[in-house]
């Protein structure tokens, strides 16, 4: 008992010497912010070395020249953007915001938020990209930001064609164009269907489409349905029918009396010449009167180009 009670004298004389020289301490139990470290060769011993200090925190400063907007606590902020938005990042969890319009972003302070530091929302649309630098408090700020060509930055995104707004310009310049003869036509249940022009501008065919109602009963537009199908279909023959999904359409007018037009802008395509276009127009459930539009590639092929 006597060589035991020495031996641990011993150590815990040896370990209070090593705990004062500095780079190795003796740690039991936790008493100290330390982790146990064995000195090499003695790996049974409960040696440890000094904690290193903590890397520091590196906070990176939003960019001075942002436009600053304040944002108080139980307070909205609209962002209206010239075009759909497209994608939306926030450097805060303590402020939240989403999308209740294509273009149309709104942000306020979580409630459960305390003391929330700065922050840097980024509004990226089709074509351009917006950053603003997000200040929590203030009084008297305005609820609604345009975000304006001061305050983007464009997106040379190959391939992206044109953005909504530029669809809708180039639709309504053509919608003021007088429309001559008519290049396709065909008559149903009283419903005259014309396709007046085809146009072309970059990747997209604009079809300008016109109907004309000799009827009493008003037309209940369900919607447009684009097709590609065989010009002749045979009995034994499988049919293979490739829809096509606009990606702009000028008015969307659920009714007409007598007369209707509209600019309807499809991505290019092609299509071989055994197989046509059909534009089909549906009546609200429960109608029949369904009227078919056939456009063959050669229609396509000699459409207009726009000037841009």
């Amino acid at each position: 008992m006597k060589k035991i009670l020495l031996a641990l004298t011993l150590l815990v004389t040896g370990a209070v010497n090593l705990f004062a020289q500095d780079p190795i301490y003796f740690k039991l139990h936790g008493k100290y912010p330390f982790d146990f470290y064995p000195p090499e060769g003695e790996p049974g011993c409960l040696w440890l070395k000094k904690a290193e200090d903590p890397a520091p925190v590196i906070t990176a400063a939003p960019d001075p020249n942002l436009p600053v907007i304040h944002l108080p606590d139980h307070l909205t902020i609209h962002f209206l953007s010239p075009e759909p938005i497209q994608y939306v990042d926030l450097s805060s969890k303590a402020i939240i915001a989403d999308l209740p319009l294509k273009n149309l972003l709104r942000i306020k302070v979580r409630d459960s938020a305390k003391c929330p530091d700065d922050a840097v929302i980024t509004i990226a649309g089709e074509k351009f990209i917006a950053q603003y630098h997000i200040v929590p408090g203030g009084q008297n700020v305005p609820t609604e930001i345009v975000i304006g060509p001061g305050e983007t930055k464009p997106l040379d995104i190959s391939g992206a064609g044109f953005s909504q707004p530029q669809l809708k310009q180039l639709c309504q310049n053509l919608f003021c164009k007088k429309p001559g003869p008519a290049i396709q036509k065909t008559n149903a249940f009283g419903l005259k269907a014309q396709l007046y022009q085809v146009y072309s501008a970059g990747d997209y065919i604009f079809l300008d489409i016109g109907y004309h109602n000799k009827t009493n009963l008003k037309y209940d537009i369900e919607a447009f349905r684009f097709t590609i199908d065989d010009k002749k279909v045979n009995k034994a023959s499988n049919v293979q029918s490739v829809e096509l999904k606009p990606v702009f359409t000028l008015f969307d007018q659920p009714v007409f009396q007598h007369s209707y037009r509209n600019i309807i802008v499809l991505k290019k395509l092609t299509f071989p010449g055994n197989k046509l276009l059909h534009i089909e127009l549906n009546e609200k459930q429960y109608s029949g009167r369904v009227i078919t539009l056939n456009v063959s590639y050669q229609d396509v092929l000699d459409a207009d180009i726009i000037d841009l």
